[in-house]
């Protein structure tokens, strides 16, 4: 009797671990690049939304959870943080209502640049990505730098942003010239 329900024990085991190297081999493995080109696409495409003040765009970038986070720094020396997708949407989001574009502007930067870009992968459905960030005055003719950090987080098969630190130097602006 032993030995049979340590037969059926093993053969249960077996079975199970089979099936679940048979899912795994299913699913198509990981490609870093493709997602992080897809992550990158959802971030420029935030920042765009932002700078054009397109709010329905810009909010359907972001994970609407009660995790969802804002911050960044202002240029009196002052932070602004949000927690959680309302209080984000109520400030970013009532932000881009109340300023929109001039009349003949299509955006309130006109180059963005992102560079030396960090990228960790947890897994197939969360990153976390840190960068140096140049945006334009309107003309482009000056820079400003800030430290930015994101954490994205994949949902139906979109990249959505779950946090956004953006640290800004709004004291030493830097020329065009030397941006290039």
């Amino acid at each position: 009797m032993r030995k049979r329900g340590l037969l059926f024990i093993t053969t249960a085991l077996l079975c199970a671990c089979n099936q679940k190297n048979t899912q795994t081999a299913a699913d198509p493995p990981f490609n870093e690049e493709k997602e992080k080109a897809a992550i990158i696409k959802t971030i420029e495409d935030e920042t765009a939304s932002f700078y054009k003040r397109d709010y329905e765009a810009w909010k359907n970038d972001f994970v609407h959870s009660d995790y969802a986070f804002h911050a960044w720094n202002n240029d009196d020396g002052t932070f602004d943080a949000q927690v959680g997708w309302p209080r984000v949407d109520a400030k970013i989001g009532n932000y881009i209502k109340a300023h929109p574009l001039e009349s003949g502007e299509t955006t309130t930067h006109s180059n963005v640049e992102r560079r030396n870009m960090i990228t960790k992968f947890f897994n197939d459905s969360l990153a976390f990505l840190a960068w140096d960030e140049y945006a334009s005055d309107e003309k482009t003719k000056k820079y400003f730098q800030s430290k930015s950090q994101r954490i994205m987080e994949k949902h139906d098969g979109a990249w959505k942003i779950a946090s956004v630190v953006a640290l800004w130097d709004y004291k030493n602006l830097i020329p065009a010239d030397s941006i290039k």
